[in-house]
């Protein structure tokens, strides 16, 4: 596994196009089946769904390529307030007693360019998802195309290894309710925040909603992620006072949506444990960097059905992963004697 993966870090700029392809066209596989249904011959089908999911690609990478031409023209404008907001630092911390050898050194770690570099630089986090673009629209194109006649190969293996194709069956199911469920909720937390952001004058609204939706994808940590640049430009824009509102708001909108309404459709989703999400983030950034961030809980369930469903004598590993309420008292005593009563039974076949 340590080999497989250092394998797959070395070639992460192939392989991290080709996975987020194959979640892609997974995602997005069920419109050819539906267009089908209603008349439309394959060909035709396939060539729908074929463009939809490019023009989503690369309607993404060209909102997110203006939106960080725009973001690089729009902050020097703010010089003058940067260097406002300086001197008040200075002065309040003069006014607690600071040295001025210790505020020097305070004031020399801040300055107008590493606030537009860290928020170029997660912008740039972000677009590195599509950093191999061409790469990865032919994947897409390719995936999209074979798609069309995999159900007639899968029966046929179903036939021969019934045990690899159904849990390959359970990440394909498990993978479409887990980005159904992320992309409705995106939607929701990007409109919210852009409408909030507009109404406090907080500029490049769309830009900060786009990026809020994308980052919902990144479990755990993905709400931090969209909030730190419409701070960093709310207090730039505002001041203090209005960058305590945004992250107040943000809060408050972030936690109601992800955290207490979002989870409960999530748990439905994919069963997988708090600590198993965070890890499986950390892990995939690693490997495969940014895209593995956005991808993570879906390459989780991919290794968790290749490693641990494929076979029923390691499938009740995957309940050592699973998330959710713990079980009644009830039925871990039932289950108890259930165990019991059938060791007693081998035992006496046996004797």
């Amino acid at each position: 596994m340590l080999v497989s993966a250092l394998a797959v870090r070395q070639f992460a700029a192939i392989v991290a196009p080709v996975l987020l392809a194959l979640v892609l066209v997974i995602a997005v596989h069920p419109l050819t089946g539906f267009l089908r249904r209603h008349g439309l011959p394959m060909w035709l089908a396939t060539t729908v769904t074929v463009s939809a999911v490019l023009g989503l690609i690369l309607g993404l990478a060209a909102a997110l390529a203006l939106s960080i031409a725009r973001l690089a023209t729009i902050l020097p404008t703010y010089a003058d307030r940067f260097d406002e907001l300086v001197a008040n630092v200075r002065t309040g911390l003069a006014s607690l007693g600071v040295g001025r050898d210790e505020i020097q050194a305070v004031l020399e770690q801040i300055s107008l360019s590493s606030i537009a570099e860290l928020l170029v630089t997660i912008l740039a986090g972000v677009a590195a998802t599509f950093s191999n673009l061409l790469f990865l629209l032919f994947v897409i194109a390719f995936m999209a195309l074979d798609a069309a006649g995999f159900a007639s190969r899968v029966s046929r293996a179903r036939r021969q290894r019934p045990d690899v194709i159904g849990a390959l069956d359970a990440f394909v199911k498990g993978s479409r309710r887990y980005l159904a469920v992320a992309t409705v909720f995106g939607l929701i937390v990007a409109i919210v925040d852009v409408g909030f952001l507009w109404l406090a004058g907080v500029p490049l609204a769309v830009l900060w909603g786009l990026l809020a939706f994308i980052t919902n994808y990144i479990p755990n940590v993905g709400f931090v992620i969209g909030l730190i640049p419409p701070a960093l430009l709310a207090l730039l824009e505002g001041g203090p006072r209005l960058m305590i509102i945004v992250i107040v708001t943000y809060s408050l909108i972030n936690f109601v949506i992800q955290s207490i309404i979002q989870p409960k459709f999530v748990a439905d989703a994919v069963n997988i444990s708090l600590t198993v999400t965070f890890l499986s983030l950390v892990f995939w950034t690693f490997v495969v960097g940014p895209v593995g961030a956005i991808l993570a809980v879906p390459l989780t369930l991919l290794v968790k059905s290749l490693l641990f469903d494929v076979d029923p004598k390691t499938k009740w590993m995957s309940s050592l992963l699973e998330g959710g309420p713990a079980p009644h008292e009830d039925d871990i005593a039932d289950a108890i004697r259930d165990d019991s009563a059938a060791i007693t039974s081998s035992g006496r076949d046996g004797s």
